[in-house]
Order: structure tokens, then C-alpha cells, then sequence
């Protein structure tokens, strides 16, 4: 009970006493979370779930990187050593709770175990979580795209919209496929 109370204290005192920041997109954030939570409850396989968990870590990497962008600046390509930073914590700790690997055979001929004639084997959560980090990445700049195609009228949470439906089509592929 105490440790809960100093807890839920630390929390309020942390908002609280927190700057105002512009982050990229904190809807899209917590949508990519919630997605990747609903998912679980559903029933969702863990490789479809790879694709929300990355969606949202590469989310949460892009707005770390803007907000300490904001505040401290020390060196070129700073942005994209905290979003692969962030990506990365908090993609391959989950991989043992997620991970689903698949072996496959490589043969180009000769006696089994020389390099040319090995099975290998994949984490397709990684490889999923990859492509969930990778539409959130491109998907603000698409979301722009389509802007400008309309004559620069823009959908109430075009960028959201887009965000998530991409990632649950992705997962939904992935589901079905693997």
C-alpha cells in the first residue's frame, strides 16, 4: 500500500511539474498502444501484435527525440539515435512475451552444416515490429501527401486516421499470413 501511494504521488508530481510540450503525436501514441492491447484481449497472434507494439515504440521514439530536441541539441543526428534508442528498449525487451520465430532451410548444395547449407532461424515479431515502426514513420509524411493531392483540405485526424488503419491492416495481413 505505501509503495502504491509514493508511486501515484511520483506520477502527479511528474505531470504536474512537467513542461508544455508539442509532441509528434501523442494520439497516435497511445491509438497504437491501445490497438496493440485490444489485440491481446482479442486473441490476435503475437506476430500481429509485433506490428502495434512497433507502430507504437517508433511513435514514442519520434516524440522523445522532439522533445529533447526541443531542450538540449549536442549532436548532428541526434533524433534518430533516440528514436532507434527508444524503438529498440522497448521492442526487444518484449521479444521473449511476443517472439515468434520460424526456421527455415537454405541449400545451395554440399554437405549439411557448411555455410552454403544451413537452417536458419527468424523472429518474425522482430521482423513485424520492424514493419509497424516503419508505417509510423512514413505515415505523417503520407498523410501531408494526401493533403496537398486534395487541394490542401485536410480530414479532421488525417494523420491519426491513417496511422492506425495502416497498422491494422498490416497486422491484419500478418495475422492471416503467417
Amino acid at each position: 500500500m505505501k509503495k502504491s501511494f509514493f508511486i501515484l504521488v511520483f506520477i502527479l508530481v511528474f505531470i504536474f511539474l512537467s513542461y508544455n510540450v508539442m509532441a509528434h503525436c501523442p494520439l497516435c501514441t497511445i491509438g497504437a498502444g491501445a490497438a496493440a492491447a485490444g489485440a491481446v484481449w482479442l486473441g490476435v497472434q503475437k506476430v500481429a501484435v509485433a506490428v502495434l507494439i512497433g507502430g507504437f515504440a517508433m511513435s514514442m521514439g519520434m516524440w522523445f527525440a522532439r522533445l529533447i530536441k526541443k531542450r538540449w541539441n549536442y549532436f548532428k543526428g541526434q533524433d534518430w539515435v533516440v528514436i532507434m534508442g527508444v524503438f529498440l528498449l522497448t521492442v526487444l525487451p518484449l521479444l521473449p512475451i511476443i517472439g515468434q520465430t520460424t526456421g527455415f532451410y537454405f541449400n545451395l548444395g554440399g554437405s549439411y552444416g557448411s555455410l552454403m547449407n544451413r537452417t536458419y532461424v527468424l523472429n518474425l515479431s522482430l521482423f513485424s515490429s520492424l514493419l509497424g515502426g516503419i508505417i509510423v514513420y512514413f505515415s505523417p509524411p503520407l498523410s501531408k501527401r494526401i493533403t496537398k493531392l486534395r487541394g490542401n483540405k485536410m480530414i479532421p485526424f488525417q494523420g491519426i486516421i491513417l496511422t492506425i488503419f495502416l497498422l491494422i491492416v498490416a497486422g491484419g495481413i500478418v495475422h492471416f499470413v503467417v
